[in-house]
């Protein structure tokens, strides 16, 4: 599948506004990003993108800011080489977990290594919402847990978990790349207990898990979160990002709503990971 990348260079430049453009992208069908110094670059579907689109989501900004918006059609054989060039470096989360790609020389050692091919696929670690992800399941005792991840991307999540013993884990996510990426990095990092499937929270039955991860967009979680409710068992955890700090009371009611209490968060640069537990 061929992408294109979208360069947008905002001017004065502001943090917020990236944050904001970012999410607004997102729900135009833009799959991942990168963050630079003057603004992002997104990356989307050939099929899916149009330029009148992106825009609209900036239109609403263009008394205070200008916008130069640049787009480049990457061919899918040239996603790694994208991506060893300029973006993903070695990252170290919390001091115990190092996040690499194959093609990485130096790297310092870590009690957990993860290594992740990048694709089309989000989750190499460096965005907020999957470095936040990591940290609180480093906090987490796995073992012997049943675990959902649900819009697993590359698979990192559930690979981390597999790694601090969990039983198993259930990986699931509507994006054919992800369920390849997911696959092929449960192999490239020796996990043999993660299996991963293509779809949505209506692949949810009967089964029960101990520990759900959800980094997904706001307006899915919200949608879902009664179905998360519904799959843990008593006492059970659902680690939740994907969305902003005043999104955080959204989230909120819903869980409660779906029986679900609220146990705290932590933040990064106005991302949030939220955590809940089933009584």
């Amino acid at each position: 599948m061929d992408y294109y990348k979208v360069e947008i260079t905002i001017t004065p430049f502001e943090e917020w506004l990236r944050d904001v453009l970012t999410a607004q992208l997102a729900e135009t069908g833009f799959e991942s990003f990168t963050e630079t110094d003057t603004g992002l670059e997104g990356f989307i579907p050939a099929g899916n993108f149009s330029e009148a689109g992106v825009f609209a989501v900036l239109q609403p900004f263009e008394e205070n800011f200008s916008f130069e918006v640049k787009k480049e059609l990457i061919k899918s054989r040239n996603w790694n080489e994208e991506w060893e060039k300029n973006y993903f470096k070695p990252l170290v989360i919390a001091e115990e977990c190092l996040v690499r790609a194959p093609f990485h020389k130096e790297y310092p050692q870590c009690k957990y290594e993860i290594v992740i091919e990048p694709n089309m696929a989000f989750g190499t670690g460096n965005h907020e919402t999957t470095s936040l992800m990591l940290e609180t399941i480093l906090k987490e005792n796995l073992a012997g847990k049943k675990v959902l991840d649900m819009g697993c991307g590359t698979g990192i999540l559930g690979i981390l978990a597999s790694m601090k013993g969990a039983a198993h884990i259930t990986a699931i996510d509507i994006d054919d790349w992800s369920v390849k990426g997911t696959q092929e990095n449960t192999v490239r990092n020796n996990v043999k207990n993660l299996s991963v499937k293509k779809g949505d929270a209506s692949l949810l039955g009967n089964e029960k898990y101990d520990l759900i991860f959800a980094n997904i967009h706001k307006n899915v979680l919200l949608e879902d979160i009664p179905a998360y409710s519904t799959s843990m068992n008593p006492e059970a955890k659902l680690l939740m990002s994907g969305f902003y700090l005043n999104d955080l009371e959204d989230i909120k009611n819903k869980a409660r709503q779906s029986g679900l209490n609220f146990k705290g968060h932590l933040d990064k640069n106005n991302w949030v990971v939220g955590i809940f537990v089933k009584p």
